[in-house]
């Protein structure tokens, strides 16, 4: 254990001992969220709602026992090593942000949420905003309530507390220029790029295939990505995730008969996911300073491998190869048709199937949408046109029905306000951390043009998944990439990619 060189008497062991059953509350929450999303009955709903809630509420008494910030303070003044030190400074932001609510809020958090996800599922479906719209007021007011709590605590605005919650140290100060500047950069660089297309006319698009056939290229391209079936499992849900722990890592995804490659890069981005949790320093395991760093870190690693290396002409080229040898001769699986399928610009209105260049613009209009549903300045009745005028002015698309609009995405459903920044500013790092990669392996491209992941997510278990929470954010990016994040790397790419490709 970590702290077997300080005895087994100091505060910091007796810290370690709470945080580590802390950690096993959310590991079996994580399987119990796992099962709701893909294989629990629906009459299921209700009891699994009370049983994360009384683990969510069991989780927040123990980090929020009183005896914790009295160890914390004498913790600090033992003789710790780094990675110690590191561990404390994240045991002192956990229990800052877990003081800052109540018990009975974080419980009325959970059941509203459950109840809300629930309700969104049937909702979507129906493409119904208004059969989910009460429940979701619910959550809109207890997450107010929250923020305001959190901010107060850490002497912040409520959504800058908010976005600090999935991203340490990331402010609004920091998101609106960038977020302003991409919106200006891209209506130029859209026009551009489709210009650029048009020259060649559409893509061949793929023929339908069975749900059979493209599991068996899902799990041979998570195994690609270094993917371990031993301990980890690919199952399906309505929305993609990845979850689980060390030795239990859970992917989902979903399977469409007439869009046999979306199957195909929804995995590779949970692989990205998934490797980073694999990857995090075992001797740390359920310790804070062993878990991932924030949802920004988290999206790049997705989009290192979904975006950066999978969509990459280099690995297309060979993953053309495999669909054909998988799902059957294809003629829109030539190589050259197949690779400007997947790297094809168009602007649509759903988020999970946007292409990289227009991507931003989904996220954008979320995080301008969901500051003045927290606020009030935005009546929740008004959302479903606010959000269909907002998409229609940052891309020049018509959303058809609810489902496609503001009912597409379970987040804000589940509770996630402040987390969709998060995916752009990942994209950017991906970005980023490609640069770095390139720079410090030159046979990277090569490698992925064999099918081959193994030196890309070496060098990412070196620069990132290793380091786990020692570092704060801008000290990992720094670390890895030479500065901090910005969007050039991410414009350099796409100007690569989409223009001189």
């Amino acid at each position: 254990m970590p702290s077997a060189e300080m005895g087994t008497n100091s505060a910091y062991s007796d810290l370690e001992a709470r945080f580590r059953r802390i950690a096993l509350y959310g590991e079996v929450a994580s399987v119990l969220h796992w099962d709701a999303a893909t294989m629990m009955p629906t009459q299921g709903a209700s009891p699994r709602g009370e049983q994360l809630s009384e683990l969510r509420v069991l989780r927040h008494r123990a980090v929020t026992d009183p005896e914790i910030g009295d160890l914390l303070a004498a913790a600090m003044q033992e003789s710790l090593n780094p990675w110690q030190a590191a561990n404390v400074r994240e045991m002192r932001r956990e229990h800052k942000f877990a003081t800052a609510l109540p018990d009975d809020l974080v419980a009325e958090i959970s059941d509203a949420t459950s109840a809300c996800e629930h309700a969104w599922r049937e909702a979507r479906a129906k493409a119904d905003f208004s059969a989910v719209s009460e429940k979701l007021a619910a959550v809109i007011r207890l997450v107010r309530e929250s923020a305001v709590a959190y901010g107060e605590a850490l002497d912040l605005d409520p959504y800058d507390a908010l976005l600090d919650s999935y991203a340490p140290g990331v402010r609004v100060a920091d998101i609106d220029p960038v977020f302003d500047d991409y919106a200006a950069f891209l209506p130029d660089f859209l026009a551009q790029v489709t210009q650029r297309q048009a020259q060649k006319g559409l893509p061949i698009q793929p023929q339908p295939v069975a749900v059979d056939l493209q599991r068996k290229l899902v799990e041979l391209l998570a195994g690609a990505t270094g993917f371990r079936f031993e301990a980890g499992r690919i199952d399906v849900s309505a929305h993609p995730f990845s979850t689980g722990y060390r030795g239990d890592q859970r992917i989902t995804v979903s399977y469409r008969e007439d869009d046999p490659m979306g199957s195909v890069m929804a995995v590779l981005h949970e692989c990205g996911h998934a490797a980073y949790e694999a990857g995090l320093p075992a001797e740390w395991n359920r310790q804070p300073v062993g878990q991932s760093l924030g949802m920004v870190v988290h999206e790049s690693q997705s989009l290192s491998v979904e975006m950066q290396a999978s969509r990459s002409s280099e690995f297309l080229g060979w993953l053309a190869s495999k669909a054909t040898e998988v799902l059957g001769p294809d003629p829109a699986f030539s190589p050259d048709n197949f690779r400007r399928l997947q790297q094809w610009v168009k602007p649509d209105f759903i988020r999970v199937e946007a292409d990289e260049v227009t991507y931003p613009a989904h996220v954008i209009l979320r995080t301008r949408l969901e500051r003045p549903l927290l606020s009030g300045d935005l009546p929740l009745a008004d959302l479903p046109a606010a959000w269909n005028k907002g998409i229609k002015d940052l891309l020049g698309v018509d959303v058809p029905n609810d489902r496609l609009g503001c009912l597409q995405d379970i987040h804000w459903y589940d509770g996630a306000f402040g987390y969709f920044p998060t995916y752009t500013l990942g994209a950017m790092l991906a970005a980023q951390l490609a640069e770095a990669a390139h720079k410090a392996d030159p046979e990277i491209p090569q490698a992925l043009a064999r099918g081959d992941f193994s030196p890309l997510m070496r060098w990412l278990g070196n620069a990132i998944h290793a380091k786990g929470s020692y570092l704060e954010t801008d000290a990992l990016i720094t670390s890895a990439t030479g500065h901090s994040l910005d969007a050039t790397a991410f414009k350099r790419h796409l100007h690569r990619r989409y223009l001189e490709g």
